[in-house]
């Protein structure tokens, strides 16, 4: 979610590459509450932080605390970033209660990325 959304903020002036300590298929709920937004991540798939370990970044974010501990150091000098999100796909319940946490999330990430994007003067 994260991904797709930072690249929509800036107008895809700035690459936007997404990674995971574990991959992992898409949540189908994450996939359902994009597309409520007109946004289609369907097509996404789960790349490991592994691949990424020569490749130079201005920004580094993390948005679980597990990839903050464990996020490997990359090449260059970067800016670390880390905000907290809780992971809807741990969630217990039922599926209403279940897609209710995933719309929270998806609305959080999409707030603090907009906050994040004009403070860094990305968008």
């Amino acid at each position: 979610m994260a991904q797709e959304f930072l690249k929509r903020i800036t107008f895809n002036r700035v690459e936007v590459l997404s990674a995971g300590i574990k991959t992992k298929p898409i949540h189908p709920m994450a996939v359902k509450v994009m597309l409520e937004l007109g946004i289609d991540i369907s097509g996404n798939e789960s790349k490991s932080v592994n691949k990424f370990y020569h490749d130079r970044f201005d920004y580094v974010i993390t948005v679980c605390d597990e990839a903050r501990e464990k996020c490997p150091d990359f090449q260059g000098s970067f800016t670390k970033i880390h905000k907290s999100i809780e992971d809807p796909a741990i969630i217990k319940g039922t599926e209403q209660e279940k897609m209710e946490v995933f719309r929270t999330v998806r609305d959080n990430i999409k707030e603090w990325l907009t906050d994040f994007a004009d403070g860094y003067k990305l968008g």
